[in-house]
C-alpha cells in the first residue's frame, strides 16, 4: 500500500499495480463535495459509449412513465 496524501492509499496487486483507492472516512467529510464530483466524473466516463437519446424523447418516455408532468 502506497500513501499518496494523508488519509489516502493506494492499493497494490503482487507486481506494484494500483488496483484500488482508500479513503479515510473523515476526509469525506471535510471534502464532500470534491468527493461527488470525483464520483460523477467516474460515472460519466464509464457510460460515455452507452446509447444516447434525444432529450425530447427522454422526457417523453418520463412523462409516460407519469414521472413527469
Amino acid at each position: 500500500m502506497n500513501t499518496i496524501m494523508k488519509g489516502v492509499n493506494y492499493v497494490t496487486d503482487a507486481s506494484n499495480k494500483k488496483v484500488a483507492v482508500q479513503i479515510d472516512l473523515k476526509l469525506l467529510e471535510k471534502y464532500d463535495e470534491e468527493i461527488e464530483d470525483l464520483i460523477d466524473g467516474i460515472i460519466a466516463e464509464s457510460r460515455k459509449d452507452e446509447e444516447r437519446k434525444p432529450l425530447n424523447e427522454v422526457i417523453k418516455g418520463l412523462k409516460k412513465k407519469g414521472k413527469l408532468k
